[in-house]
């Protein structure tokens, strides 16, 4: 009797975190959606908002207004984690889609240069600091909720699917822009069809919202509240007793975010622009990278639960040191099937980080300072160095005059994160959450 009970028991737990875990990934899907195809669409962006006769300096200037969505991030990162850390994780959740859906569905609706001059790049910069604001809470908040909800011997594999939300988002943006360059003329890309996927986010907000309202909060910060043991302020704690853990947190996070805006946002772009790939090419590229990297998301996880976080997060980034520039040396000779393998390699090589990156930087966190102290580390990488990196690896490509300049930013922030492995990482993978 005593093992039926305890059967139906770990059943319907095993299907309340199923729940969670799904419905979390389905909102951060969506969220990523909006906020990738901005990257994707960059060189199209470029020439409506930022007119030049050089390709390249269209191309920078649309990287650099996705820079501008970073300067918001660490300011959502307080903002949403000091909810998330007092109201609960489902309530900051649900806001960051509201914003992420509004402001990308502005973008959908301005005016281009040609009809409002630099009022437009003006709006569109405004558009991306919303989105800068909104990504800012949502990645940390998403990251926390699935591991919080996790079992001890599965955080690794259940905190990939965070990262399988974030990828499949990208992908589903680099998937749309192969199907608008594929089956559109470029005259009708530049005239409206451009439009589409941002529009759009108006419709998946709604759907994003009422996923997100149908969460509970976990039970790590259930208990937390019930035992009356919530921060009054989860920012200024944070700073004064887990700087720490933000700084490995940080350091952990620069090649993740250089991984998804220099490997799987910026590249469509430059094999189109810079190595003249057609359009339709460098998004077929693309879209089957993030698809292998997201597909091997929960397998990398997993492992990590096996062996430990510190082991797979010390080989990827000392890998992608000795690896880049002969990949990027093969890149730029310019033909589609060399473009593809190497970029798989890349999809390999990241996923084997990003799967078990989300747990281990949520575990060195305590329930009531996780979403602000998570959300504060994870965005600086990603402001400081990360959303720049675009921006940077064009201004190389022209500086240096060569197209493998790309290359010296993945080995930075590569040595970067390995840096803070050696010397911040304790294994994590077998020990219960902070309480």
């Amino acid at each position: 009797m005593e093992s039926s009970r305890a059967a139906a028991s770990e059943a319907v737990q095993r299907k309340e975190i199923t729940k969670a875990v799904a419905v979390g990934a389905i909102g951060n899907v969506l969220e990523w959606f909006d906020f990738g195809v901005y990257g994707y669409f960059a060189p199209f962006i470029g020439k409506l908002f930022f007119p030049r006769s050089e390709p390249l300096a269209s191309m920078f200037a649309a990287f650099a207004v996705l820079a501008v969505g970073a300067l918001s991030r660490p300011l959502g990162a307080v903002v949403f984690g000091w909810i998330g850390d007092r109201a609960g994780r489902r309530t900051s959740l649900t806001a960051t889609v509201w914003l992420m859906a509004g402001s990308t569905f502005l973008i959908g609706t301005l005016p281009t240069y040609s009809q409002i001059g630099v009022l437009a790049p003006t709006l569109l910069v405004v558009a991306r600091l919303l989105q800068g604001l909104s990504s800012g809470g949502e990645w940390g908040g998403s990251a926390a909720y699935m591991v919080e909800y996790a079992p001890l011997n599965r955080r690794g594999f259940i905190g990939s699917f965070q990262q399988v939300s974030t990828g499949a988002g990208f992908f589903f943006g680099s998937l749309f822009g192969l199907i608008v360059t594929s089956t559109m003329s470029e005259q009708t890309i530049f005239g409206w069809a451009w439009r589409l996927p941002f529009l759009s986010g108006i419709l998946l907000g709604v759907v994003g919202v009422y996923m997100r309202l149908r969460l509970h909060d976990t039970p790590e910060f259930q208990a937390l509240k019930q035992r009356g043991g919530r921060s009054t302020s989860p920012l200024m704690e944070s700073l004064r007793t887990q700087w720490t853990g933000i700084t490995v947190a940080f350091g952990y996070n620069v090649i993740q975010s250089v991984g998804y805006y220099t490997m799987l946002t910026f590249m469509p772009s430059f094999t189109s622009e810079v190595l003249k790939l057609p359009p339709a090419h460098a998004y077929l590229s693309n879209s089957i990278q993030l698809l292998v990297f997201v597909l091997l998301l929960p397998a990398m996880g997993a492992l990590s639960d096996r062996i430990g976080r510190r082991p797979m997060l010390l080989a990827a980034p000392l890998i992608l040191i000795l690896a880049t520039y002969p990949l990027f040396l093969l890149i730029i000779q310019g033909s589609l099937r060399t473009i593809l393998s190497c970029q798989l390699v890349f999809g390999v090589l990241l996923a084997a980080y990003c799967g078990p990156a989300v747990a281990a930087t949520v575990e060195l966190f305590p329930t009531k300072l996780r979403y602000t102290s998570v959300s504060i580390g994870f965005n600086l990488a990603v402001a400081l160095i990360g959303m720049t990196s675009p921006m940077i690896s064009t201004h190389l490509i022209s500086g240096l005059g060569t197209a493998a300049a790309p290359a010296y930013v993945i080995i930075g922030a590569s040595a970067i994160s390995l840096a803070s492995v050696v010397f911040g990482c304790k294994e994590t993978a077998f020990e219960p959450l902070k309480p």
